[in-house]
């Protein structure tokens, strides 16, 4: 609850009010709006799509199932990271597969840059996928794996039946589906519109900033169903998704992790206009005049666990704070949330991943930064 008591003692400093507006309504109509419809039509297919002639066909040649990894971690969010390394501690899936899938996804950050920046995107995303199908066959071919050190995961069941139920949760659960159910197409409908430079006050007869308005409202609310609905009690809690153990339907799925890419994005988003706010103009000249240290320190960043510090480094690269080769680094280095999974059931294999995963990291960073960004 730090966090949105933090946010809300901004708003009563007068000098502060209009930042914290502008921030949580960007939050909520420039990205949570599309977040949401990305969630909504990825959870929407994959709840409903049959994998089993695929399950088959990677099975039969070892590459395939690299290839399949490398594709399931370009997948925005964290679900298709957390599905290769759950195949990889039942020992249905080879070493090579767990590297390339941790070195293609870049987590819930890639929601934020493919809603803000589609096209960069385009060009992080397809390099991070070619990058980690390369570097699962390296790593499958001819660099040492470890002994499969793997836990037996707990039953999910079981852990359910272990697991005080805690009613104001499952309150909060409720609602944020059925807050999330309503929203989802006319905020849609609304950024979009937006996204169209479309005066949506005026298509709608509303004064004006009443649409900013309701945007700084709902984002708040999104900030405090992520602060209400987490334990927030460990490091993890706070920058992966939330692991319910309540009977999932895809719309709380999609609820959960679009409250939690919202709360990261205000976060970042806010110490960076209040960094600005302090340190001036300034502080984004000297960050620019770092020049290539920026690559190393982002691909640094991403040896983090969870989503949350990826969060903010794509922050900063869309403040014009960092250029683009570092958030290619930062990119392929962040192995998102299946790192805790990882960690907690394969640790050898999550800690030689994530070190795998950091050389092609730095080297596609730096490549980018002097054969592209330093010739134009």
């Amino acid at each position: 609850m730090i966090i949105p008591l933090a946010l809300a003692i901004l708003w009563l400093i007068p000098n502060l009010r209009e930042i914290v507006f502008s921030v949580l309504a960007d939050a909520f109509l420039q990205v949570s709006a599309f977040v949401a419809l990305t969630l909504a039509l990825y959870y929407g297919i994959s709840h409903n799509l049959n994998a089993t002639p695929l399950q088959n066909w990677m099975r039969q040649k070892s590459y395939r199932e690299i290839i399949f990894a490398g594709l399931m971690g370009i997948l925005p969010g964290c679900g298709g990271a957390i599905v290769v390394i759950t195949q990889y501690t039942q020992g249905k899936i080879g070493f090579g597969a767990v590297v390339a899938v941790l070195t293609s996804t870049m987590g819930d950050a890639a929601f934020l840059l493919i809603s803000q920046r589609p096209r960069d995107a385009a060009i992080v995303l397809s390099i991070s996928i070619i990058v980690g199908i390369l570097s699962g066959l390296v790593a499958d071919w001819f660099l040492p794996a470890p002994k499969h050190d793997a836990k037996k995961p707990i039953d999910q069941q079981k852990a359910a039946t272990l697991q005080h139920l805690n009613y104001f949760e499952i309150g909060i659960n409720r609602f944020s589906t059925a807050f999330w159910g309503l929203l989802i197409i006319p905020a849609s409908i609304i950024a979009l519109l937006l996204a169209m430079q479309q005066d949506v006050n005026h298509l709608l007869g509303l004064s004006e900033k009443s649409i900013e308005c309701l945007g700084a409202i709902t984002g708040f609310i999104c900030l405090m169903l992520w602060a209400l609905s987490a334990k927030n009690d460990h490091y993890s809690e706070l920058t992966k998704e939330n692991d319910n153990v309540l009977p999932q339907h895809w719309i709380r799925k999609v609820a959960q992790d679009t409250q939690f890419v919202t709360s990261w994005v205000v976060v970042a988003f806010i110490l960076f206009e209040l960094t600005l706010l302090i340190a001036g103009d300034d502080i984004l000249n000297s960050l620019k005049l770092w020049g290539s240290t920026t690559v190393f320190f982002a691909a640094m960043v991403g040896l983090l666990p969870g989503c949350g510090p990826q969060i903010m480094v794509t922050g900063l690269y869309l403040q014009g704070a960092i250029p683009l080769s570092a958030q290619l680094a930062n990119a392929i280095s962040n192995d998102g949330d299946a790192l805790f999974p990882a960690i907690a059931l394969a640790p050898k294999a999550a800690l030689l991943a994530t070190l795998y995963s950091t050389v092609p990291a730095l080297l596609a960073g730096y490549t980018y930064y002097w054969f592209i960004e330093m010739s134009f």
